[in-house]
């Protein structure tokens, strides 16, 4: 069951203000362009859907992002192969208060903070489905749900670990004219690379040595339901023209098969990646993301929805209560709330949801850090708990700065040895090295 659809007071604002900006050209190839904003975010590189596209070669696919906040604005770069400089600085993210010259590749822009303002719509609810909190961060994010949950359109869901993008997926079938079809989930990040193909697609008897019958993907097992690819940022690169070719086509081989078999399926896929900086680094092909992408929703991190703590406690905890036979009553003093308050939730609503597990059924939890501190230490007490659990394991506790840290460790215990490092993790070789690409660590074969 997921949680009511509560709805707020209706003189409750159901839109917000943001911003306007523009970014004008000054000088490159395209000298005299000249893009105004027309909602929170906009893009700029090379590629087609760019929000302003350059023709500039040495301006990547996905340059950079131009966000308004509630503070400003926001110039991100995304990972680019030639950076961003403003002057003699390199940018990786800078937050403005006037006008700004930026230079990309050959190609110089200047952002300018307009004087006007952008509506930015927010839903009316204060839950969507098993998503949970009425805080504005969330109300844009069930606004686009909303939107986009009677259609057939791929959703891509992007957000932090532990921020909930499962939760949004279910949630958006449950509202979708599918609900009562299957829902399958595939965790591309925990298949090995082997056996992810077979999964999504299915195999034939005899397609390989152990296959003594036949067997339905993943796909075939959604036929008009609804398909959640998680953690789709680690999809191997040769099975992406694969999976390109069922969005296309709407079809699927198995493995072994002399025939394709027709599907519908409705995808949504999740990663804690932007998948923009894989396209820049060559890690993601570019035509996928253009068929996965045709809805973005980002989930916010818990610290940036920290009016929305009460509700999820209550939800949470209600959780605990019923799963663990324990009570709440009582529980959470001021103490409790104070320290929930002044924590920065590196881990997000699976953090928090772990933390009052344990203070519920303990009575005591390791103490909350204030936000910045103890950035490579475990939330939830001290890391080597979890380097005694499987990597895939432990992951459902850690957020991505912990799990480097995991990964960080398990190398340092055997001398930067792969083969080792997995055995140890309780994961294959090709997933670790994954997990050392993705955080830039050192590690030799062994």
């Amino acid at each position: 069951m997921g949680a009511p659809e509560t709805r707020l007071n209706p003189d409750r604002v159901t839109s917000r203000q943001v911003r306007r900006f523009v970014v004008r050209v000054l000088s490159g190839p395209d000298q005299g362009a000249e893009r105004q904003s027309d909602g929170t975010r906009l893009s700029i590189g090379s590629a087609d859907d760019a929000t302003l596209r350059l023709s500039d070669p040495y301006v990547s696919r996905y340059h950079i992002e131009v966000e308004a906040t509630d503070e400003g604005v926001t110039v991100r770069d995304l990972g680019s192969r030639n950076g961003t400089r403003a002057g003699a600085l390199q940018v990786r993210e800078a937050s403005l208060r006037g006008e700004v010259e930026f230079a990309l590749g050959r190609t110089r822009i200047q952002v300018v903070p307009g004087d006007g303002a952008v509506e930015v719509p927010l839903s009316e609810r204060g839950a969507f489905g098993r998503l949970v909190g009425a805080s504005r961060p969330m109300r844009e994010v069930y606004a686009t749900l909303e939107r986009a949950a009677p259609t057939t359109v791929p959703v891509l869901l992007g957000g932090e670990s532990g921020t909930g993008k499962e939760l949004a997926a279910r949630s958006l079938h449950e509202a979708s004219l599918r609900r009562v079809e299957a829902f399958e989930v595939i965790d591309c990040g925990a298949l090995p690379p082997t056996l992810i193909e077979a999964e999504l697609f299915g195999y034939e008897r005899g397609a390989f040595t152990g296959a003594r019958d036949a067997h339905p993907g993943a796909f075939e097992r959604a036929d008009k339901g609804t398909i959640f690819l998680d953690e789709l940022g680690e999809l191997p690169l040769d099975l992406q023209p694969k999976l390109l070719r069922v969005l296309s086509e709407g079809e699927v081989r198995r493995l072994g098969a002399t025939k394709a078999r027709k599907v519908d399926v409705r995808v949504v896929a999740a990663t804690n990646r932007d998948l923009r900086r894989e396209v820049n680094d060559k890690r993601f092909r570019l035509d996928l993301y253009y068929r996965l992408a045709v809805v973005r929703v980002q989930l916010p991190a818990l610290r940036e929805r920290l009016d929305d703590l009460p509700a999820l406690v209550e939800h949470l905890a209600a959780a605990v209560v019923r799963e663990r036979g324990v009570t709440a009553e009582g529980a959470f003093d001021e103490a409790f709330w104070e320290a929930a308050r002044q924590h920065h939730w590196p881990g997000n609503v699976r953090e928090l949801r772990n933390y009052i597990e344990q203070w519920l059924v303990l009575r005591e939890a390791a103490p909350l850090e204030a936000a910045g501190e103890g950035a490579e230490r475990s939330p939830l007490g001290d890391l080597s708990r979890y380097l005694a659990m499987p990597l895939r394991e432990a992951k459902q506790s850690l957020c991505d700065s912990l799990e480097r840290a995991y990964v960080t460790r398990i190398l340092e215990d055997t001398h930067g040895n792969v083969a080792e490092a997995a055995r140890r993790a309780g994961v294959d070789r090709v997933t670790l090295f994954r997990a050392i690409r993705r955080y830039g660590l050192r590690g030799a074969e062994g």
